[in-house]
């Protein structure tokens, strides 16, 4: 019966103990940064861009307006070009506010190049403050997305595609 009394008093000592010790919050895993698609799937493409907004979405408050252009070998890629630049323009028409963020990405990125050149030529200077502009691609255009953006007083980040 004594071996049992103290085999119950060591089991509630232990557990007194072991209630005492403050619970560690599990620790939240990054995933590492997704690499750049390397070919024209519109898949893949969809999931890295979604990848490097979520990674940028930091003073955002609400869903990014994402322009994804296919490969320039899709079917009826002409079309789809002219109609998300139309999209593009009629969004910067009605003005784009503050917390926002706009993402451009494509297999294509000389023609999304062009289609952000040819948007926010008619954006009034300093009309987007507070506004991100994220262009994923290589760094020379990159370099041309920025002349063309940085006047609408946008906050620009550069993402290159590799």
């Amino acid at each position: 019966m004594k071996t049992i009394t103290r085999l119950l008093a060591v089991a509630c000592l232990a557990l007194s103990f072991a209630a005492c010790k403050k619970e560690e919050a599990p620790k939240a895993e990054v995933a590492a940064p997704l690499s750049a698609p390397t070919t024209e799937d519109a898949t893949a493409w969809r999931a890295y861009v979604n990848d490097v907004a979520t990674r940028n979405m930091d003073g955002i408050n609400n869903s990014p307006f994402v322009y994804f252009l296919p490969g320039e070998n899709s079917e009826g890629f002409g079309g789809l070009y002219e109609r998300l630049l139309e999209k593009l323009e009629q969004d910067l028409g009605r003005g784009i506010l503050e917390g926002n963020m706009l993402v451009f990405a494509s297999p294509a990125q000389e023609k999304t190049t062009e289609m952000v050149e040819t948007a926010f030529k008619t954006v009034p200077p300093g009309s987007m403050k507070g506004v991100k502009v994220i262009f994923i691609g290589t760094p020379i255009l990159g370099e041309r997305v920025r002349t063309a953006v940085e006047p609408a007083g946008v906050k620009y980040i550069f993402v290159e595609a590799k």
